[in-house]
């Protein structure tokens, strides 16, 4: 059974990130920074539970090539997490309507 949840894994430099998975098991948040120490990454974590529900936390953007994103910030406006590219203004909202569903879920998985 798939469920929300948060998960910590190490990337190929060794330091920890983490992923926000929907109810389906997509990713639908990527850490936006790798972090040397596991803590700091159950910090960022715990920003994006907070931060997730309010619609001001998250900023919308358009890549060179016109696909669109979001990121989600923390307090101090430093992004904390992004969302994969989409197509459509469309399919970005409804990305940022997952997170903002999911993204206050405490289940968090280590992977690493």
């Amino acid at each position: 059974m798939s469920y929300p949840r948060y998960e910590i894994f190490k990337d190929n430099k060794g330091e920890f990130r983490f992923n926000l998975h929907s109810i389906n098991y997509e990713i639908i948040l990527i850490s936006s920074e790798g972090y040397k120490e596991k803590n700091d990454c159950k910090m960022a974590i715990l920003i994006c539970q907070n931060h997730s529900p309010l619609d001001v936390n998250y900023d919308r953007r358009i890549t060179h090539g016109g696909n669109y994103y979001f990121t989600l910030r923390s307090s101090n406006w430093k992004d904390i997490g992004r969302s994969e590219d989409y197509t459509t203004v469309s399919k970005r909202e409804n990305g940022i309507s997952a997170v903002k569903r999911d993204g206050k879920i405490k289940t968090v998985i280590d992977k690493s």
